[in-house]
């Protein structure tokens, strides 16, 4: 999940790159016309069907599908061919078999709308059962609409948290992780005197992710991406949190180069014990296990609203029309949202539930408490809008100069506003 994609993550994000081999590309029975006659009842009805899911992980991802492709033949009859490719290529690669006429009947990736503003895709009333779409959270429901139709279909979620080094904590003084920006500026602070090294927060601009991490500040200082249906890119609310983050970096409370920053790099350097606060999600708290190395906590995210906010990422799993298929597309969406199969590959990807019942499911986890409490309202980014992939592409080029020497955060949101609104 890069929000990339993560994600979603993205997501989101959070995709574990990885080259695996990719397989040849061919389109399930009666591969056709990507857009062309899903619904066509004089057409033969598909025997194969192929998905081309992203990697999440190499011990868990290839493993899922196959298990899955088993028990979907062994209930419909209907062959499922899997290709899982690296998140690292699956941008391209599922590009080119779309644009050479040979769609995947089921697709895994981070963005949907722009396949259903031209036409390609099923929407949820043509091809997902009425038990699963009721237990999807309202959030990514919203997140997978385009023009009044659900055509992004969840496959799974992360969500942000604020992460905390007890010791660092502990050393400076602080007693409790801030709740406010006032205080996290303070804690920043006081983390930075001990000196040795100590950075008060890790701050990612970078390319790799910079929409993330400014989602987090911006959602909890009242501001958004867009609002009734246009963009606030250059909003009061969202120019004071670009604000606040270059005072923090001229301050020195941040590590070097905040701005040139990636989110990989500023795990590391937590979970190297030299920085005190992190945004983070469930993932980086996998590895500080696996780790050993840092006593952390995680805590919702200092706020200026009256409530903490947090940014979430899903990828979809989006069908393509093609003449025959819809009712073995239909029997994929069936099986996949069964408890035992969409709960099943969440928990073992590390990420989390897309479902009311699948909140329920992980609530007996302690450790997942702070993400699932936000998780029902969590904000999206606004990936229901076609040109979000270039917009995203524009803030990752160019936020994390909003912090540099001689930086200009109400100058670098005003570019970033009018190529929004120009579409370009």
């Amino acid at each position: 999940m890069t929000s990339r994609h993560t994600s979603a993550v993205r997501v989101a994000a959070v995709a574990l790159a990885g080259g695996l081999a990719l397989a040849a590309c061919s389109g399930g029975s009666g591969a056709g016309s990507a857009g062309g006659g899903g619904g066509d009842a004089s057409a033969a009805k598909a025997t194969k069907i192929k998905l081309v899911a992203a990697e999440y992980s190499k011990d868990n991802t290839a493993a899922f599908w196959k298990q899955f492709a088993e028990k979907y033949k062994a209930k419909t009859g209907t062959e499922l061919e899997v290709q899982v490719v690296s998140w690292d290529t699956i941008d391209q690669t599922s590009s080119t078999m779309i644009q050479n006429n040979n769609a995947p009947d089921i697709l895994n990736l981070n963005a949907y709308a722009s396949y259903a503003k031209d036409g390609l895709l099923y929407h949820g009333d043509e091809v997902l059962p009425e038990a699963a779409k009721s237990d999807l959270l309202e959030s990514f429901v919203k997140s997978g609409t385009y023009d009044g139709k659900l055509y992004g279909f969840p496959d799974l979620s992360s969500a942000r948290a604020f992460f905390y080094n007890k010791a660092i904590f502990k050393k400076a003084g602080i007693a409790e992780p801030p709740k406010t920006w006032e205080e996290f500026e303070a804690a920043a602070k006081k983390i930075t005197a001990l000196g040795d090294g100590s950075i008060g927060y890790g701050l990612p601009l970078g390319p790799e992710e910079s929409q993330g991490e400014f989602s987090m500040w911006l959602f909890n200082n009242g501001g958004d991406w867009k609002k009734d249906g246009k963009w606030t890119i250059n909003s009061a609310e969202n120019v004071e949190a670009l604000t606040f983050l270059k005072k923090i970096t001229d301050d020195k409370v941040t590590q070097n180069n905040p701005g040139k920053t990636n989110r990989a790099d500023a795990f590391n350097l937590f979970k190297s014990g030299k920085v005190g606060m992190v945004v983070g999600f469930s993932p980086l708290a996998a590895d500080l296990d696996k780790e050993g190395k840092v006593d952390y906590g995680v805590a919702p995210m200092p706020t200026q609203e009256s409530e903490p906010q947090t940014f979430g990422v899903t990828d979809y799993l989006m069908a393509f029309k093609k003449p025959g298929n819809q009712e073995a597309v239909k029997a994929f969406y069936e099986l996949y949202y069964q408890k035992d199969q969409v709960n099943q590959f969440i928990k073992a990807e590390g990420f989390l539930p897309v479902t009311k019942s699948g909140v329920e499911f992980f609530s007996t986890d302690e450790k997942l408490k702070v993400y699932l409490d936000t998780l029902p309202n969590a904000h999206l980014t606004p990936t229901d809008d076609p040109s979000w992939d270039k917009v995203k592409l524009a803030v990752q080029q160019n936020l994390g100069s909003a912090v540099g020497s001689g930086g200009d955060p109400q100058k670098v949101l005003d570019d970033l506003q009018k190529q929004a609104e120009s579409g370009s």
